[in-house]
C-alpha cells in the first residue's frame, strides 16, 4: 500500500486506482454543491469516494497523487 504525506506530519493511505477498470470522477451534488473526487468502475458504475474537493488546489493534489490528467464531473 502506498502512503502519502499530507501537510506537516499526517500520512494517509492512497486508495488503489486501476485506469483499466476505473475512471477518475468528481461527483458534484446538485443540492449542496459538495464535490468529492474518486473512482467510478467502468464495469458496474460503483463509485469509490477518495477525497473531498474544496478548491482548485484539492483537484490538483488529487491529480498529482493518482497521476490523472483529466477528471470527469458528474452531477
Amino acid at each position: 500500500m502506498k502512503w502519502f504525506k499530507h501537510h506537516s506530519s499526517s500520512r494517509f493511505a492512497v486508495e488503489p486506482y486501476d485506469p483499466k477498470t476505473q475512471k477518475a470522477v468528481i461527483r458534484c451534488s446538485i443540492c449542496t454543491g459538495e464535490k468529492v473526487a474518486g473512482f467510478k468502475s467502468k464495469l458496474d458504475g460503483h463509485f469509490t469516494e477518495v477525497m473531498l474537493i474544496r478548491n482548485e488546489k484539492d483537484i490538483e493534489k488529487f491529480k498529482e497523487i493518482y497521476q490523472v490528467d483529466t477528471l470527469t464531473t458528474e452531477y
